[in-house]
Order: C-alpha cells, then structure tokens, then sequence
C-alpha cells in the first residue's frame, strides 16, 4: 500500500525563510498527500504567507515550542492513525531538496522496522556544508552533534542507524508519534528530537539517517523563532535539557543522588565556567542546577518512558559515544582551529625587533642610577618611608579597621594598603626589600611594558624600540622615582598593559579579567588617573558594543577596594579628597602649566637647568635645550594625525590631552595636609598617561612611515636619552630625596623600646614654616608607609582628641600648670622628639622655644640628639592601654568587606588564569583598517 505523508510546516518569525521552503516545498518529486501549516503566534508577516501558499493555516494559542505546535496541529485536525501514515516535521527554515521527501520514504519501506528517518541537514547559506546529521551522547548523558559544519564530499552517505534525528526535516510513523506522545513539552528546543529517538528505541523500533535526502536549515533548534540568541544562553538551555534527561532517563535509585547534587554541581561547574573563561555561562549554569531540582515534568517523562519502553537501555548503549572517542573528536576540533587560525598579523619579535636591547639598556642604565641601593634593606625620603616589617603586619592594615594615626581612628584604609602588600609579600622576609627591588627594577620593566605594548600596535621594531626608550627615560617616571612617589611609579609602570589589556578584552575574557586586576592597582596606586581611565574604558566600549560585556565589569574590582573609602569620604563631604594620592603626604609647589607640557612635574627643566648653570650660560639656554631634545617625539607625535592610520592616531592623542587635562587639574586640588599647609596632588601620574599618549602617537607615525622611520627613530630615542640624563647624575650621584634607609622610622632607641612594646607612642612637634606647631603620634617603630591614610591626610575637622593632642603639645611647648603626666600615661606616650626645623625665622623661633621647654621639664629626660630629630624619654610611663580599635577582621563590617572583596577578587583571578587556548584573529583589512581600530591579531577566547 501507498503510504500516506502529512507534512507538518511550523513557522514562528520566519517570513525571511518561508518563501524559499514554501517553494522548495511545493518542489518534491513526492508531493506529501496532506499538509498543515501551523503559525505559533508570529509577531511578522509569516501568518500571511503561509496563508497566501494554500490551505487553512491553524494558530496556536500562544508561542509553542516546535513540538507542542505539532501536537497542537494534529489534534485541531484530529482523524485517527494508521500503520502506513508518517508525518513529515519540517520548520519555517527548512527548505528539503526535491528529491528529499522520496528519498526519505524509500529509506522507512525497504526496512519496516524503521520509525523514524532523517535527512542531512545542510546550511541555509551553504548548501555544500552539512550542518548537521545524526545526534548521540556520551557516557554521562550530553548531547552531541555527530557531524556539524563540515564540507559534504559523501564521506557519511554510507551510515544508517543513528541513536537519534534532528527534528527538521524528520519523517516519523505518526502511530509511533501518538504511541510515545509525542516530543517531551519540558525539551521545547534542544534535545526534543534526541530524547524522542531514544524513546523510540526504548519501545523497539529503529531509526536511520537517509544522507540522500538534503534540508537546509538556518540554525540550531534553540535558535527557532529567534534572532539570536547569547552564549550564555545557549548554554542554559543544553545544560537545562541535560539535567532533565538525566533526571528523566536515571534509574529510580539513582534519581535521588541525581536530584542532591544538582545544586552543588551547578556551583562547582560554574567556577569551571570562570577559569575555562566564561562567565556569561554562569548564570545559565545555576539557573539550569536550581531549575531541573525543581522541574515538576520529571515523573510525567518518566512514566513515558515505563509505559512505552519494551527494550533496555543496552539498545541505546550500544550508539553512546565512549570516552576515547570525545577525547580524539575534541583533539580534531583543537587542530582544525589551530590550522583555521594559524595565520597572525606580522610583527616585530622581542630579539629581532630590537626590545631585548633596549631592556637591557635599561637594565644597565637603571643600576648604574640606583646601583647604590643594592645593599640597601629598604628606602626612605621625599613620599617614601619604610614597610611594616613582617607580612602579617602589611595585611592588618588593608580593609576596614583600627589605624595607629595620630590619636587613632576606626575607618578604611587606602586601595593602596593592598598594593603594598601584594608588594611587600614577594620579599615576605623583608618587606621593605620590595620597595628596592622595584627601584633597580623599574627602568627595564617600564621598558619592557612599553614595548609589549607598542608592538600589538606596530607591525615593525622602530616604534616599539622608540616607545621602550620614551617610557623608560619618561620625564614625569623619573621625577616620581627621585621624589618617593611610589604609587606615580608603579602607576607608570602599569599602564601600558593596562591600555593593551583593556584593548584586548573587548575580544576576551581572560584578558578582561587581567585588565580588571591592572586597573585597580592602577586606580589603587593613583586615584588621580581613575575619571581619565573611565573615560577611556567608556569610549572604548561606544567603540566595541559587542565586547560591552567584557568591558563593563573592569571597574568592579577597583570599585570594590574604593567603596568603603567613597563611602567614608562623602560621609564627610569631602569627595575631592577620593584623588589624594596614597602614601606619605610630601610639600610641594605647583608646576606651571609650560612645565606641565614639558612633563615636569617637580617644576624646572628636567635638570638641565642646574646641569649648566656652573657654565654661566645665559638662562634662555636650558629652555632652549629641553625643547629641541623634546621636538622629535611632538613632532612624530603630531605627524601621526596627517599618515596613515589616522583612526589609531586620533584616539592616542586624545588620551594624551586627558592626561595634560588631568595634571593641570591636580596641581589646583590641594586635599592633602601637613601641619597646616595644604598640599597639591602630585601630577607625576597624570603627566605619565599624558606622556603614554605622546609616545603612541610617535608609535604610530612611526609604523606608517615604514622603511623611512629608522632615522627619525634614532632621533627621537637618542634625544630622549639625553633628555633624561641630568635626572639620572642627580639619581646616581645621591643628589635625590630617596636614600638608603635602616629600616628604622624613628630612633634606635625608642625602635628597642617598642620591640617589647608595639602600643608605646612617641609625640613628634614639628615646628612649622609660619610658626605653628604640627603634632602627630607614632605608635611602636614608627608610621609605616602602609599604615598611611589618605582619610587622615585629608581631614579638615577638629576633633575632640585633636584638641586632646593639641592641648598637650601646646603644654609641653611652653611652661604651664597643666598635668602633662597623667596626659602621657593616658596616651600612653613615652618618647617625645623634635625634628629639625623648615629654613624660615619663625620656625626656627618655635623649635627653640619649644626644645627650652622641653628640657626645662622635670618629667622629660634628655635622650640627645638623633637622626631625625633631637629626643626626649618620659621615664616615669604608668601601666596602661594605649588607645586601639579592633583590625579588619575583628568586626561584622570589616570582616564583610574582606569577604566581598576577596570573593570579588578571587573570582577575577579565577578568570584572569589562562588555562585555554588562544588563537590569533587576523584581519582581513590590514592593520591600518583593523577591527579595533589600533590593534591587528587580537586574541580571542577559544570558548
């Protein structure tokens, strides 16, 4: 007997496809003897054009799945089924070959044992390329594609019985249909067709793949009535159909262990997600584990399965991919993408390209200049003073809890505490060790972040050679380095890679993590760069809006070290003071705006104006100088805008005018204190972003100019050189604020006392330049630059203990009846000591008052007279508790705080750990029309 065939056309949103598999329909050599078209609520014109082909045209009330719209169609036209009756499944988007339908029926009547039969799925858009053609699973369950892009040359036209069919194009025995239900309504996309093959294998009967019959089709079953559809999504849906067949196919013992480890499983998959670099699959995982412990459709599946199952599950074994075979499949999939992306963009290596020798120019240049540390155990002068001497001591004080600063206070610390103890932790049996390696350091590695930097934008070594010089011999890096600035430097050193990173993770999320963590040390080590840092990230993600999720969560680590601290600082109306750069507060003048566009930020001419004066030239002379040494980088610089690759010229620049934008705004916000005189930001920092920008813009002139670039190459590297040699004889010859330290603070004798007793304070009196008098506390060995507060620094209220502390430094100043003792032994101070003076008559006049009085004092004994100041001991301290507050950990806040920015954290290391492959993206434009505008062979995830 003839059999009959009822195809069955569901449409939802697919008036773009269904002309096409209308016509292709209407084309079969085999005509189906019925037909149903079905539109699941579409929102387009597809109702109309499935009314305009013939036929009533059955709606279903709401948007169905594939499967349910199915059922729904059968059902509306009702009539009972035959043995000889088979329905064709077809979507909007699967458009059969002639021949198909007939090919698909001469397969299912040679072998009547057949239920269900496939065709090969070919792209929509490639009809020489299976898209897909038969389905399985492994040993645990997932589902897998047996053939998927791949170019057709009939090397699978020999293969038969499959475990399982697509559900496009799919010809089924409707009594089969009605028999097992049909497909499971909880499956409404993916998986669907496989659990129904498997169900009818289950109830004994066979299913075959026809490669004679050709469909096309436009996308995976998830993808049905949709646009698009993300990553994460697609990978909430699989695992959410995995979970269910699991549950619905297990043994009834094992549904029970099943059903407890949804949730932890999910967990644990989700960091998977994280270290494997992809976060956007997290959500989706969870959502599937919490979803599939609480799917009420599980025991409506289950007894399906009893009620039709006349077969074991030996019959489906017996097509599961085994272990061996997942392991060579995804080894060729590995090789077939290293081979499909093996070509890069050419560019200039590390040794050939000439990078190796500049670091090492800058190796030695850096030791010749700093040589003198090298026996040093730590640094001190200008903004630098020694770490806290062990580990546990650097990490006690990041967070939010008690800070030994004057009379002490209870708040959070600086960003820049955990930088510093990152720093401090690499030299753990020395702390402040770090601090001196990082100085002998610094030129090379500023040279080497540069040039890796340089040369993802450049395609030959003379840019990138150049930029390794500018950066390393930067004007504004070695003022930072000469005046204690440790966070400008390490700021300086780190934004190349935070530029390059930033670039990059627009494309990867290995590389967003890494330029989340660069960021915030960045931001961390200068505040003052974070609004220009944000504008870059902002326009860069207008730039990229595909990469805006990448980009977007680079802020939240920073945000998350500087929340308390914001919280704090606008508690107090104080939000400028957010910019204050960490660390010991030094007095400064402001430079004037020529020298800022000189990159001076200390003021002056780089040296070169001290360097010749002993010739007696005229003053014009070192002006003069400092520009013509200056000339060659604005002029590459400026000479980026009018060759090629303006469109990487432009941004860079920009990035520079923000930089000179954000140093003249520092040297007009003075939020730092000392004693009484205010003092400005540093501009080191910013003059350095404004610097980079310069530099790139040469990088970029550079490179265009090609074969051309090696003399103004030479030019501008040996210019900038000399620009920076006076700086470097100032630096080598100890003519510089930063010294070769003990490690001390304070002097040896009060350092002894307070080994025994780390609470014992010592009162410093300052005498100010006006006359004033400044007082601060130092507990145990001294104020470390760790313990430093911005927070304190910046505070501009009278406290009652300030007035406790100012009222009793007043008293010791001068003869009076006040009962100094009882004050010593409440606040626990033991030592008082006097600095030297400022170089003006009315501090001179307050330190000699106030040293008459102090050794006038019965209570002080004279100790003499030491290296940072002349001392006095109270010999006669009483028992008692200095005043203290509980650490990071020793509250609810705190301990809160540490918990969320260490998961914060965590997580983002966790992303940041490369453990996947990479490949290059080359571009097909070249690099001056690149993808980023600035950058040719990014990297991208291989997810």
């Amino acid at each position: 007997m003839q059999p009959r065939v009822t195809a069955v056309l569901v449409a939802r949103n697919g008036a773009d496809y269904l002309p096409r598999t209308l016509a292709a329909l209407a084309a079969q050599s085999r005509r189906p003897d019925s037909l149903l078209l079905v539109d699941s609520s579409s929102s387009d014109s597809s109702g109309a054009l499935l009314s305009e082909f013939g036929g009533a045209v059955i709606t279903t009330p709401g948007r169905r799945s594939f499967g349910d719209a199915v059922a729904h169609a059968l059902q509306v036209t009702g009539g009972a089924s035959t043995e000889n009756e088979w329905l064709w499944l077809l979507g909007h988007d699967n458009a059969p070959e002639p021949g198909a339908l007939a090919a698909l029926l001469g397969a299912v009547e040679v072998a009547p044992s057949v239920a269900i039969a496939g065709p090969k799925l070919m792209r929509w858009d490639a009809a020489d390329t299976i898209a897909a053609f038969g389905e399985t699973i492994t040993t645990f369950g997932r589902s897998v594609q047996l053939v998927t892009d791949e170019l057709d040359q009939a090397q699978y036209d020999v293969q038969s019985d499959l475990l399982a069919v697509a559900a496009g194009g799919m010809l089924v025995r409707r009594s089969v249909w009605a028999a097992l239900g049909g497909f499971d309504s909880a499956l409404p996309s993916v998986d669907a067709a496989l659990d129904f093959s498997v169900r009818a294998r289950l109830a004994g009967h066979r299913v075959v793949g026809v490669p004679s019959a050709r469909v096309a089709t436009a996308g995976a079953p998830e993808l049905f009535g949709k646009r698009s559809l993300s990553a994460g999504a697609q990978n909430r849906i699989r695992r959410a159909a995995q979970l269910h067949r699991r549950l619905a196919w297990a043994p009834a013992l094992a549904v029970p262990l099943h059903w407890l480890t949804l949730v932890p499983l999910a967990a644990l998959r989700s960091l998977v997600h994280l270290v494997a670099k992809r976060p956007g699959s997290v959500g989706g995982e969870l959502a599937a584990g919490i979803g599939a412990a609480f799917d009420g459709s599980v025991p409506a599946a289950r007894r399906s399965i009893r009620r039709t199952r006349v077969l074991g599950w030996p019959a489906v074994d017996a097509f599961r991919m085994s272990t061996g075979q997942v392991r060579e499949r995804r080894a060729q999939e590995r090789a077939a993408a290293a081979i499909a992306f093996s070509g890069h963009r050419e560019g200039p290596g590390f040794f050939g390209g000439g990078g190796a020798w500049v670091v090492l120019l800058a190796l030695i240049v850096g030791l010749v200049a700093f040589g003198r540390f090298l026996g040093a155990g730590a640094l001190a002068g200008g903004g630098l003073v020694p770490l806290s001497p062990s580990v546990a001591e650097l990490w006690a004080h990041v967070g939010y809890g008690w800070h030994d600063i004057g009379m002490g206070f209870l708040g959070a610390a600086d960003p820049f505490a955990y930088v510093l103890a990152v720093l401090g932790s690499i030299t753990f049996w020395s702390p402040s060790f770090s601090i001196v390696l990082l100085y002998l350091a610094a030129l090379p590695l500023a040279a080497l972040a540069a040039w890796w930097c340089a040369a993802a934008f450049s395609r030959r070594g003379w840019g990138p050679a150049v930029a390794a010089i500018a950066w390393a011999f930067a004007p504004p890096f070695l003022a930072s380095l000469s005046g204690g600035h440790l966070g400008a430097v390490i700021a300086h050193i780190l934004l190349p890679t935070v530029v390059l990173a930033i670039v990059r993770a627009a494309r990867s999320w290995a590389m967003a993590a890494v330029a989340a963590l660069l960021f915030a040390a960045v931001a961390a080590s200068a505040p003052v760069l974070v609004p220009a840092l944000v504008v870059i990230l902002v326009a860069w993600m207008l730039a990229r809006p595909r990469g805006i999720l990448r980009l977007i969560g680079i802020p939240i680590p920073a945000a998350a070290l500087f929340a308390p601290l914001v919280v704090e600082q606008l508690a107090r109306g104080n939000w400028l003071a957010l910019l204050a750069e960490p660390g010991t507060p030094v007095l400064q003048e402001s430079p004037s705006g020529w020298q800022l566009a000189l990159a001076a930020p200390a003021g002056g001419l780089h040296g070169w104006d001290a360097l010749l004066a002993p010739l007696g030239l005229p003053g014009l002379v070192p002006h003069v100088a400092v520009l013509v040494l200056l000339a060659p980088l604005a002029i590459l610089a400026l000479l980026a805008l009018f060759l090629p690759g303006t469109a990487r010229s432009v941004p860079i620049l920009v990035v520079a005018l923000l930089g000179f934008a954000t140093a003249v705004a520092s040297t007009h916000i003075a939020v730092s204190l000392i004693g009484s005189q205010a003092t400005p930001i540093w501009s080191g920092a910013a003059l350095s972003l404004y610097w980079l920008g310069l530099v790139g813009g040469a990088v970029v002139a550079l490179d265009s100019l090609g074969a051309r670039a090696s003399a103004p190459a030479w030019v501008a590297g040996l210019a900038l050189v000399a620009v920076a040699v006076p700086a470097l004889v100032a630096t080598a010859s100890g003519s510089i604020a930063v010294a070769e330290s003990t490690g001390r603070l304070l002097p040896a004798f009060v350092t002894a006392e307070a080994s025994s007793r780390p609470d014992l304070g010592t009162l410093e009196l300052q005498a100010e330049p006006d006359g004033g008098l400044a007082v601060t506390v130092h507990r145990g060995g001294g104020t470390t630059l760790d313990e430093q507060s911005t927070f304190a620094a910046t505070d501009t209220t009278l406290t009652d203990e300030d007035s406790r502390l100012a009222q009793l430094a007043g008293n010791l100043a001068s003869r009076s009846g006040f009962d100094i003792a009882a004050e010593l032994d409440a606040l626990q101070i033991a030592f008082v000591i006097l600095p030297p003076p400022a170089a003006t008559e009315d501090a001179q006049a307050t330190h000699l008052r106030t040293a008459e009085s102090l050794d006038g004092n019965r209570l002080l004994t004279p100790v003499g007279s030491t290296s940072v100041g002349y001392l006095w001991a109270y010999e006669g301290l009483a028992d008692g508790e200095a005043p203290s507050g509980p650490g990071p950990t020793e509250t609810t806040l705190g301990l809160g705080i540490l918990i969320g920015q260490g998961v914060i954290f965590g997580l983002t290391l966790l992303l940041a750990i490369p453990t996947t492959r990479r490949r290059r993206v080359r571009s097909a434009r070249g690099a001056d029309s690149d993808e980023t505008g600035a950058v040719a062979g990014e990297e991208a995830d291989d997810e």
